[in-house]
């Protein structure tokens, strides 16, 4: 079994950071969650900069006046999704190119 090069660990470790903390946003969104909580507020700020080049894409339905869809934040989890698919993709063929030259 080959082992996985050192950096596809940090890609993996590194989005998956930043998915975790976009979707407990989306979650503390849907559910109405305090947002003068400070947890919920450090996690809106923590994801404020994730989630700028994404903004006002899509409107953010509120239902029952309380609770909110955010669907930017559903867009960049996915976006987020794919570039990580890449980035590993992209690290594990140069890795690939390099050991058939060892070869």
């Amino acid at each position: 079994m080959r082992k996985r090069p050192f950096g596809v660990y940090l890609v993996n470790l590194f989005m998956g950071i930043i998915e975790a903390l976009i979707l407990l946003r989306i979650i503390l969104k849907l559910f109405g969650a305090n947002p003068y909580t400070p947890f919920v507020q450090w996690i809106y700020n923590m994801t404020m900069p994730l989630l700028s080049p994404f903004r006002n894409i899509f409107p953010s339905p509120v239902i029952q006046g309380r609770y909110e869809l955010e669907l930017t934040s559903i867009f960049a989890l996915i976006v987020y999704g794919f570039l990580s698919y890449f980035l590993v993709q992209f690290i594990l063929m140069l890795n690939s190119g390099g050991d058939d030259r060892k070869r």
